[in-house]
């Protein structure tokens, strides 16, 4: 398996439009973060994880020949709004949207006119495929819906084989723990320092990361105030790491 982390940032990206704070001018390309989403490859099968407004520079600079399958987290613009982005993933045939069944029809208000009977020549073409909290497989892959809380929002995190991906998390169901025994890789939200509303802050990352006990944890979804990459890497616990973007993983 290949995971390719094609944004690592929060809702504003990586240097925040209008702020001077060091990190964002910072020179440091560890520093430069888009809209969290990423790229998995197992075997044949390529996976998107959440299609955000970053998505078309995603594509150009990580180029994947094609996608089976996009995986959505939840419906909030930072990781949707790149849906018509995913039209040249569409011309051969329909591309398969996997998300619940309330975040497909927030999907069909977002981007009407690509569900319409008679659709403008060249629009994206979307087959939505409900997921519910039961395993389900996409061409060879597995994947296990997590049941995770962004605020009062309940919305998924994905296992795939011995990886997790959760992003957005605020809390996580107790019942949710056991689905994520014997990761080699978690890959987990962590906002800034101080507490958020609806995201887990560095330090609650860090309690959920020291509880699930991966062999590995790289940390997404990530705000200028959490600091700069070269700082707070080096201060993180042995196993836990910042992603970055074009951070790429192999795992089996």
């Amino acid at each position: 398996m290949k995971i390719t982390f094609i944004g690592t940032g929060t809702s504003t990206g990586v240097p925040s439009v209008g702020c001077h704070c060091e990190v964002c001018r910072s020179t440091d390309p560890k520093d430069k973060r888009l809209r969290c989403a990423a790229i998995v490859e197992v075997e044949e099968t390529t996976l998107l994880i959440d299609c955000g407004p970053d998505l078309r520079q995603q594509t150009l600079n990580y180029c994947p020949s094609k996608l089976d399958g996009v995986l959505i987290t939840h419906e909030h613009f930072d990781h949707v709004g790149g849906l018509d982005d995913l039209r040249p993933f569409c011309y051969h045939k329909a591309l398969d949207l996997y998300a619940e069944h309330y975040m497909l029809e927030n999907l069909k208000q977002r981007v009407p006119y690509c569900f319409r009977e008679n659709r403008y020549p060249g629009v994206p073409n979307f087959n939505l495929k409900e997921v519910t909290m039961r395993p389900f497989t996409v061409g060879n892959v597995e994947i296990h819906p997590i049941r995770v809380m962004h605020y009062k929002l309940p919305i998924l995190g994905y296992r795939i084989n011995n990886m997790a991906y959760m992003t957005d998390v605020k809390d996580l169901p107790e019942e949710e723990y056991d689905k994520l025994k014997g990761l080699d890789i978690l890959i987990i939200n962590a906002l800034r320092v101080k507490e958020h509303l609806s995201h887990q802050n560095l330090e609650q990352a860090l309690e959920k990361i020291a509880r699930i006990a991966p062999k590995k944890a790289y940390l997404i979804h990530m705000s200028h105030e959490l600091g700069l990459h070269a700082v707070v890497d080096k201060q993180l616990p042995e196993g836990v790491s910042l992603a970055y973007d074009g951070l790429v993983l192999e795992s089996r």
